[in-house]
């Protein structure tokens, strides 16, 4: 297995979290894939992603103190990942970050190995998720799925694909075979 950044990504409420979630426990006494946690300005008890919440002017002051490798905005929220990325990276180590579909270009740039891992699922199952999750209103929801719809539901052709359709076990180990090839 050679090292490289996985960069996770797909619509709200397609199960990136539940994947993610999914991958880490399962690989937790791997030494060869770490996972990254995102630095978000929301509160750490919203959803089950495992994040570390951050004021806005914490956040960013650590955007001018050149702490994030990447930070992009989403839904209201500025999201940031930590540099420390580069220093396992750099150890031969292979990184899972949760990321962002309007990111993956300035992703691309600074990781031209980059493993863009596209999760979908079809709409009416995303909106079942985004529903039942009940982190966001009806009106928040509402924005993600026409967000959702306005950047498409269908993956470029140079990415690795998870279709989330299905358990969460089959999306899941898909995820860890793409990992860990």
């Amino acid at each position: 297995m050679r090292h490289r950044l996985f960069y996770v990504v797909g619509a709200s409420g397609v199960g990136k979290d539940s994947l993610i979630a999914y991958a880490r426990e399962r690989l937790a006494t791997s030494r060869a894939i770490v996972f990254a946690h995102r630095y978000i300005t929301r509160p750490a008890e919203c959803g089950r992603e495992n994040h570390i919440e951050l004021s806005c002017a914490e956040f960013a002051q650590r955007e001018r103190l050149g702490l994030f490798a990447m930070s992009w905005e989403s839904h209201g929220y500025r999201y940031g990942i930590g540099v420390e990325i580069d220093a396992w990276l750099a150890q031969g180590l292979s990184v899972v970050v949760n990321g962002s579909r309007d990111y993956v270009p300035q992703v691309r740039r600074r990781y031209p190995d980059i493993g863009v891992v596209w999760v979908s699922a079809p709409p009416e199952v995303v909106e079942s998720r985004l529903q039942s999750r009940g982190r966001e209103s009806s009106r928040e929801i509402e924005a993600r799925l026409e967000r959702n719809s306005r950047l498409g539901v269908e993956a470029p052709d140079d990415v690795l694909r998870i279709d989330n359709d299905g358990t969460l076990e089959t999306a899941g180990e898909r995820l860890i075979a793409l990992l860990s090839s």
